[in-house]
């Protein structure tokens, strides 16, 4: 017997400036690089790359109370998907988390 599954559907693309921030407060600058995905079982899920200044970045990489602000008002939580840094890294890979809206995909990237 074969399983049906829904098919995963890209929703797009963001990219843009914005501020990484732990509990309201803006810790560094960042632009960031990120996918979204639905499938229908799942909701909602997005990954992609940020960028930011290597020494914040090594400040901040391996936490998991962390939020993406963009300049366009959306809030996304944020965590690390690599286990370890390189050294003078400034880009880091990210996985989106908590409750993702479709609209933030619609009509942008």
């Amino acid at each position: 017997m074969a399983f049906k599954t829904k098919a995963l559907r890209y929703l797009g693309r963001l990219s843009g400036r914005g501020e990484i921030i732990h509990n309201g407060k803006k810790m560094a600058p960042a632009t960031f690089d990120f996918d979204g995905y639905h499938r229908p079982a799942a909701g909602v899920s997005g990954c992609g790359e940020i960028r930011l200044d290597a020494d914040a970045l090594k400040g901040l990489f391996g936490r998991n109370d962390l939020q993406m602000l963009t300049e366009q008002g959306q809030v996304f939580d944020i965590i690390f998907s690599d286990k370890v840094l390189p050294d003078e890294s400034c880009v880091a890979h990210i996985d989106l988390t908590g409750m993702l809206d479709p609209a933030d995909w619609r009509l942008r990237g």
